[in-house]
């Protein structure tokens, strides 16, 4: 379900996954399917790992990587998780033939 929510969304942000919901920032963004298909893939990663130890693992592999690069930007999108979505978002099909655990071939750092 896309619900628009503005205030939940971080600043900087167009949208965020939270199982089983994915929050935009406007309405507008309803429309931008390569963006729901990037949040429709950060809701598998979470169901693989029963929702709550995602947020545990995307944490801790964010802050390991800022202390690597010490650049906040930098440290989110080389999360395994983000880089996955960010190189399938594009891919409408890609969720009908993503292998199980995909996200763990993007862990390199």
């Amino acid at each position: 379900m896309v619900l628009v929510f503005k205030y939940l969304v971080p600043k900087g942000y167009t949208g965020i996954s939270i199982f089983p919901f994915i929050f935009l920032n406007h309405k507008d963004l309803k429309s931008s399917k390569t963006l729901i298909n990037h949040e429709k893939i950060h809701l598998q990663q979470q169901l693989e790992l029963l929702i709550i130890p995602f947020y545990v693992w995307y944490i801790i592999e964010f802050f390991i990587r800022l202390l690597y690069f010490k650049n906040w930007h930098i440290a989110y999108k080389t999360i395994s998780f983000e880089r996955e979505a960010y190189a399938r978002d594009y891919d409408l099909n890609y969720l009908k033939h993503r292998k199980f655990w995909a996200f763990l071939m993007y862990i390199k750092a």
